[in-house]
């Protein structure tokens, strides 16, 4: 892991005593999340080292910007800056265990079967929720269908129902407007002309295809059918960024409700939960998961978006067959997230979600 450290800071500005203070008492807070004192300090440390040394050490790590005095106790806790010290300088991440591994494909094993993508963003966010005990994350962008077949459905003398078929057996239906007098053939005419010129495009390279086509139009299909087949490109050439927008499944949110006590804290936490169904939000957190390869972890204001609530996000991208980002999948917690446990979770997650999005 490459190690970024705050105010310049390196793990080699430490001497031995001062590591071993620092990852104590960092560890102590990620398992309780409070402060820890010299004498307690003095007490764990493998080396001997009195209590009165131990405050030596603490003022100096303070100093560098490490730790604070959360009141006016002696007893200590990481700064963010410590935190991210940390998990840069000190923190092992391992494999993820072999019974959670297992945990983990016994939830997917049942949503493979049920062939439902909706099921298995689903279900990733909950699983990462309830192994996390912190909130479960999950971004999806609505991927480009690639269309196999079209046909249109009369729905009364003026309109009919366009409906797109595309891998995966993904269906979607467009309502348009008919020319006046089209009969059922022209209407089978231009299914067919569409089926012969379009199938196998995503509807992006349909927009792209639509000024190659329209001579072929013109020279192939009477008038009615002609301005049938228009109406339908014209349709599918409109389609905005919004029909590919993002989608956010958040689970476990009582779960970050429950780390926070203060009140000052659960309001920002509902701030949190505010910004997050933004789109501009979402899209954020896209970037952050494409901004590097494989797990990033942003710990407090490292993130504008989780700065006010004092969360942290442990955050891994997933990607199609043909290697695009298509979602991300991560865990929102306090700054006391067990990361070395979380972090394997996460990236293992990602890599089964990629897998599946390139089978189905």
């Amino acid at each position: 892991m490459v190690i970024r450290t705050p105010s310049g800071n390196n793990i080699d500005m430490l001497d031995e005593r001062s590591r071993e203070v620092f990852r104590l008492l960092v560890d102590s807070y990620l398992q309780s999340g409070e402060p820890l004192g010299s004498r307690n300090l003095s007490r764990l440390l493998p080396m001997s080292l009195s209590p009165a040394s131990v405050r030596n050490v603490m003022s100096d790590l303070e100093g560098l910007g490490l730790i604070y005095s959360p009141h006016t106790s002696a007893a200590r806790l990481p700064t963010q800056q410590g935190l991210r010290f940390f998990v840069d300088a000190f923190m092992q991440i391992g494999d993820l265990p072999a019974d959670q591994r297992n945990e983990i494909e016994r939830q997917f094993g049942a949503t493979n079967r049920d062939h439902s993508i909706e099921t298995m963003l689903n279900d990733a966010s909950q699983m990462l929720s309830g192994m996390s005990r912190g909130a479960g994350l999950v971004i999806a962008t609505k991927s480009d269908t690639t269309l196999r077949h079209v046909e249109f459905i009369r729905l009364d003398s003026t309109k009919a129902l366009a409906v797109l078929v595309g891998d995966h057996d993904q269906v979607e239906n467009r309502i348009i407007e008919l020319p006046a007098g089209v009969t059922s053939s022209q209407l089978t005419e231009a299914a067919n002309f569409l089926n012969a010129h379009l199938s196998g495009h995503t509807l992006p390279e349909v927009r792209g295809e639509i000024d190659k086509i329209r001579q072929t139009i013109r020279v192939e299909l009477d008038t009615l059918s002609r301005d049938l087949v228009e109406r339908g490109l014209a349709v599918w050439a409109g389609s905005t960024d919004e029909d590919r927008a993002a989608r956010l499944i958040v689970r476990g949110r009582s779960n970050l409700i429950d780390s926070f006590e203060d009140a000052a804290d659960l309001e920002r936490l509902r701030l949190l939960f505010d910004d997050l169904e933004k789109k501009e939000s979402l899209i954020d957190i896209l970037d952050l998961a494409e901004d590097g390869q494989g797990v990033r972890i942003f710990i407090g204001s490292e993130n504008k978006l989780f700065s006010l609530s004092g969360s942290s996000l442990i955050v891994a991208p997933y990607r199609d067959g043909d290697e695009r980002i298509i979602g991300a999948v991560g865990v929102i917690g306090p700054t006391r997230l067990n990361y070395s446990r979380i972090v394997p979770m996460v990236d293992y997650t990602a890599q089964l979600m990629s897998r599946m999005a390139s089978s189905s």
